[in-house]
């Protein structure tokens, strides 16, 4: 039973760090870039857009697909960020632990 304290005893005091680590990434803010900076996106670590920015040069009607494709590559870009963040923070929480295959952060 000795044996049994002391694990409930880590689990609380992993699931304090992932709360910690939570906190950290919905305070966290990433951005992503496309197009050499001609578009702009800030991303907090929970995922969330707050804000984009477009170069006015791109404003040309006959190129709007090749803005569309700009703006997607900026997410993509600041998702990884966030990704990457989420994973740095983990491998902390757990001591170098990596998540089983198909779990992901944020919860």
């Amino acid at each position: 039973m000795k044996n049994l304290g002391a694990l409930m005893k880590q689990a609380q005091q992993m699931q304090s760090k992932m709360a910690e680590m939570q906190e950290k990434l919905a305070s966290l803010e990433v951005g992503g870039r496309s197009g050499g900076g001609l578009v702009e996106v800030l991303a907090t670590g929970k995922g969330d857009i707050k804000r984009l920015k477009i170069d006015p040069s791109l404003l040309v009607p006959a190129e709007v697909e090749v803005l569309e494709d700009l703006i997607v590559a900026a997410l993509a870009d600041a998702k990884a960020k966030v990704e990457a963040a989420a994973a740095d923070q983990m491998r902390e929480v757990t001591g170098g632990l990596s998540l089983p295959p198909g779990m992901k952060l944020p919860f």
